[in-house]
C-alpha cells in the first residue's frame, strides 16, 4: 500500500549548505519532519553543485517519512552566473547589466529545458530570453541560417 502524503514543501537552498535555520527549519518543522536527516541528505545530494542555487521539492508522509526531489537552478541564477554579474537590473527598461550571447542563450535552456514547460530548445530559449530582458541583460538573435 503506498503511503499517503500529506504535505508538499518547496524550496531554494544553496548547494550543500542546507542547515535547521530559517526558512528549512520551520517549513520542516510543522510537517514533523527529522530536519537535520533532510539536511544531511541534501547537502551529500548537492555537494557536486557547490555555489549553485538548487530547488528542491520535498514530499512529506504520515510516518513523517519524506523524499525530495532535485530541480534545475533559477533560470535566472543561471543567467547570473554566466554573465558573473550579483543581480540584474533594478531598471530593467533603462540600464543593462550584460549580455547573454546565443551560444550562453541555447547552453542555459538546454540544461534548463527539463524543468521548463517548453516542447523544444528553441521554445526553452525564448523563456530564458524573456527572463533576461526582464533581468535588464541584452540577448543575440538567433544566428541567420
Amino acid at each position: 500500500m503506498a503511503k499517503k502524503a500529506i504535505g508538499f514543501i518547496k524550496l531554494e537552498i544553496e548547494a550543500g549548505k542546507a542547515n535547521p535555520a530559517p526558512p528549512i527549519g520551520p517549513a520542516l518543522g510543522q510537517h514533523g519532519v527529522n530536519i537535520m536527516e533532510f539536511c544531511k541528505a541534501y547537502n551529500a545530494a548537492t555537494q557536486d553543485k557547490a555555489g549553485q542555487l538548487v530547488p528542491v521539492e520535498i514530499t512529506v508522509y504520515e510516518d513523517r517519512s519524506f523524499t525530495f526531489v532535485l530541480k534545475t537552478p533559477p533560470v535566472s541564477f543561471m543567467i547570473r552566473k554566466a554573465l558573473k554579474l550579483d543581480k540584474g537590473s533594478s531598471i530593467p527598461q533603462k540600464d543593462k547589466v550584460g549580455h547573454l550571447s546565443f551560444d550562453q542563450l541555447k547552453s542555459i535552456a538546454e540544461d534548463k529545458i527539463v524543468d521548463l514547460n517548453a516542447n523544444d530548445v528553441d521554445a526553452a530559449m525564448k523563456i530564458v530570453a524573456g527572463t533576461a530582458r526582464s533581468m535588464g541583460v541584452t540577448v543575440d538573435a538567433a544566428p541567420a541560417g
